[in-house]
């Protein structure tokens, strides 16, 4: 990784992001719940209390007011006069939520398929739109949360970059489309950044360079973002037909002018390739249910939309036979597409750290405490320490388990109870859920190692699965529960590791992999399939 990030640091000029100011930080803002279309144009700003016209000096947020121009509004100091307007991000102060300026309503969708209309600005951003829901949802900011664009009648779906401007890609909806934006989170968005390997598979890469085709750790990535080179992707691919509905398996190569098919085998001659498709005003979409809806061969569909396509007869749909052949081109589309820009909106969140660092609350800024006696004192043996806090888990536990049990049920059930109740409110248990929409859920948050969720297990009504993706593979382990002297127990491995709730299951193996292909890292949120 630090190799990877020094060969990135050569390409990556200082002052590209221009330390851009911090948005949002008042969270101020129109929010409320909005039944109306996604995009309302607002009325003209009215007049000011005095009823007077005033001259406002140029404001760096408002692009639409040259200086010395007469406007309706108050004058309003810029706030950053230190970053120049090339470098300044179009929301970096309050004067863009003043109605002088130009805004618009549009309305966004959470993870639970419930919406909200926020009044912003005409250039607003997806990671300001990200940002400003992470506010006011009291979301933790963990740089996964995207905006995401959702076409129901074309029955696609793709990721709103960081940079792109949200209201050009509204402009691209039809009047009489169920077109949605969705904030939701994205575990994998910039996860080929920091293990390319994972996302780019050594029979589907070939680098043409004095490595004699070698790929290097670093230098994969390097190769995409700059603009001479390019990695070549090639792999077989099944292809719909245009105007027609039958599938055909073609092998395909993404070079830098663009995606070809070969109409000969696996050959790469000119003559054989047969232009496909290029990417200045084409994005790539992940087609959902594309067995359903487009009769594909798989579910792993994916699809070139072009930005004046309106219609499913229109797109250029592709399908992979595997979820990992499936995100390693749409990966290599979307690096081929943005490059460098790609890259500055990985780094920009961790620089803004930097520029502004924050108290740490990590493990290592925090000690053990013991409050027993008359005086309190530090912990520092750490055995010491780990038995104190197994013990204080302990307690919580069985207090939480009192609390349930004075509630419900006879006292022959009283131990049993508390110990299958006490993980429904947690975020990552999603009960009667099936296997293949627990597959889905996980895959639409970002196919990444550590990405899991608990369930109820559809086969056994008495016992739970952990679905968990390793390798951009997801995998399925029953959690069986087991009688020992009268206590409700839990274990992944036929007993050789218990647990006595589903709670402290998960807080171990997030700690440690134990039987598992990797440890628990990003838990699955509720959202509507």
């Amino acid at each position: 990784m630090s190799d990877m990030n020094k060969t990135l640091d050569k390409i990556h000029t200082s002052g590209s992001l221009g330390e851009q100011a911090e948005i949002f930080h008042s969270g101020k803002g129109n929010v409320s719940g909005f039944p109306s279309p996604a995009l309302i144009p607002l009325q003209d700003p009215i007049l000011t209390a005095n009823g007077k016209k005033t001259r406002t000096k140029f404001c760096k947020g408002n692009r639409n007011n040259k200086e010395g121009e007469e406007s309706f509004s108050a004058s309003v100091p810029n706030p950053f006069p230190e970053l120049l307007p090339s470098t300044l991000s179009p929301l970096v102060s309050e004067c863009l939520w003043t109605k002088s300026s130009a805004t618009q309503v549009i309305k966004v969708y959470n993870e639970d398929n419930n919406s909200k209309a926020v009044e912003v600005p005409t250039d607003v951003t997806a990671r300001d739109i990200c940002q400003l829901f992470v506010l006011k949802n009291h979301c933790i900011d963990d740089h996964s949360w995207t905006l995401f664009e959702h076409l129901s009648h074309l029955g696609v779906e793709r990721i709103i970059e960081d940079h792109e401007s949200v209201m050009e890609v509204l402009s691209g909806w039809g009047m009489d489309t169920d077109s949605r934006l969705y904030f939701r989170k994205n575990y994998a968005k910039y996860e080929f950044f920091r293990k390319p390997l994972d996302f780019f598979p050594d029979h589907m890469v070939s680098i043409s360079t004095e490595t004699n085709g070698v790929v290097d750790h670093s230098e994969l990535i390097e190769t995409f973002l700059k603009s001479s080179t390019c990695p070549e992707i090639h792999g077989y691919l099944h292809a719909r037909e245009q105007s027609r509905k039958s599938w055909k398996k073609f092998y395909f190569v993404l070079r830098r002018s663009g995606l070809y098919y070969s109409n000969k085998g696996t050959s790469k001659e000119p003559r054989h390739l047969q232009f496909f498709a290029d990417f200045s005003d084409n994005d790539v979409y992940t087609v959902l249910s594309a067995k359903k809806i487009h009769g594909a061969p798989t579910e792993f569909g994916f699809c070139v939309k072009s930005s004046q396509c309106s219609s499913a007869r229109d797109l250029k749909l592709l399908c992979a036979d595997d979820e990992q052949t499936r995100t390693c081109w749409i990966t290599a589309m979307r690096l081929l597409k943005f490059g460098m820009q790609l890259y500055q909106n990985f780094i920009q969140p961790h620089q803004k750290q930097k520029a502004s660092p924050m108290r740490s609350i990590s493990e290592n800024s925090l000690v053990a405490m013991d409050f027993s006696g008359q005086q309190s004192r530090v912990i520092e043996n750490p055995s010491e320490a780990l038995s104190v806090a197994v013990e204080e888990g302990l307690s919580w536990r069985r207090k939480s388990c009192h609390r349930l049990s004075g509630h419900g049920s006879p006292s022959s059930a009283q131990n049993s109870v508390p110990n299958i109740a006490i993980h429904l409110t947690q975020p990552w248990f999603h009960s009667k859920l099936s296997r293949e929409e627990a597959q889905r859920l996980i895959t639409k948050q970002g196919p990444i190692d550590g990405v899991f969720l608990l369930r109820d297990s559809q086969s056994n009504p008495k016992t739970f699965v952990l679905s968990l993706c390793h390798m951009q593979k997801i995998k399925h382990f029953q959690i069986l529960p087991v009688d020992d002297e009268g206590e409700l127990i839990y274990s992944l491995d036929d007993g050789h590791t218990r647990f006595t709730d589903l709670i402290q299951l998960v807080e171990f193996y997030q700690l440690n992999r134990g039987v598992l292909p990797c440890k628990l890292r990003h838990h699955c949120a509720r959202i509507t399939l």
